[in-house]
């Protein structure tokens, strides 16, 4: 298969390659009776930046993730802009700002009734990362966990579950605005763990210029693997909404999308 060839390159080969096939394949313009390019407020697009899925090189957005956003967008004949926020800012905005998409962000029970969802665009497995050098720290259940401290992003959902987990804020949990900032503080040794995939682990010590011999993922968390969405707030157009699911479903039939999604973890359906 195509998605296998593709996992055997780096994340720069990977991501150019879904790019070209992505762009060549067939698009049918999803009809819908609302005036798209005409909507009051106009379409924004929110997001963090979280290698591989969504990155920022030269002040163009793009990653995983970003690709099938785009082929999505570029269906309906849209261009939004893509804003960059700290997690918990995008959300907010999303939650609270009519015709706002956001991704990728995962349908917890809390957040259901905020926003209408789209469609799975990525896929999770977290769990717990630590530095290679830190052989003091033993990871085989969750409550092994609980005598470190932890680097999390506010307002994601691990951070959230983790709470709820009875993992305190401020001791056992260093709250991050974004997740290089929590990898910052575990490279700086102000963390002992910090939660991420390790599909993303390469990404950000390229990113940071680390080496990957330095850090090793320590231990999944089966409650965190989920996957993440493309959701629209729930206050947005209905022709907005009828379109962009429209548009998601007519894609998901085509073969260069479905590994695109696979390629950023989604599990067909299934499996």
């Amino acid at each position: 298969m195509l998605f296998q060839w593709l996992a055997g390159f780096g994340d720069g080969v990977r991501f150019f390659w879904l790019c070209c096939l992505l762009c060549c394949s067939p698009v049918v313009t999803a009809k819908a009776d609302l005036a798209l390019a005409e909507l009051k407020p106009p379409l924004r697009v929110v997001l963090e930046i979280s290698p591989p899925h969504q990155t920022l090189q030269q002040g163009e957005v793009g990653g995983l993730t970003t690709i099938l956003v785009r082929q999505l967008l570029t269906e309906l004949q849209l261009a939004p802009a893509f804003e960059v926020y700290p997690w918990a800012r995008a959300v907010k905005i999303a939650a609270s700002t009519p015709n706002v998409l956001i991704y990728n962000i995962a349908r917890t029970k809390e957040r259901e009734a905020q926003f209408e969802w789209i469609g799975p665009i990525a896929g999770y497995r977290l769990g717990f990362v630590r530095l290679k050098q830190r052989t003091d720290i033993k990871i085989n259940t969750l409550d092994d966990a609980r005598a470190f401290n932890i680097a999390v992003q506010r307002g994601d959902f691990a951070t959230e579950w983790l709470v709820q987990q009875q993992f305190r804020p401020g001791s056992q949990l260093q709250i991050q605005p974004d997740i290089e900032a929590s990898w910052r503080m575990l490279l700086l040794g102000k963390a002992d763990l910090l939660v991420d995939d390790p599909m993303a682990i390469n990404s950000m010590l390229q990113k940071l210029g680390i080496s990957a011999t330095e850090v090793e993922f320590a231990w999944f968390i089966p409650e965190l693997a989920q996957p993440t969405w493309l959701a629209l707030n729930k206050n947005s157009a209905p022709g907005l909404l009828t379109a962009l699911r429209n548009s998601y479903q007519h894609l998901s039939q085509q073969s260069q999308f479905q590994q695109g999604l696979q390629a950023a973890g989604v599990v067909p359906a299934g499996r």
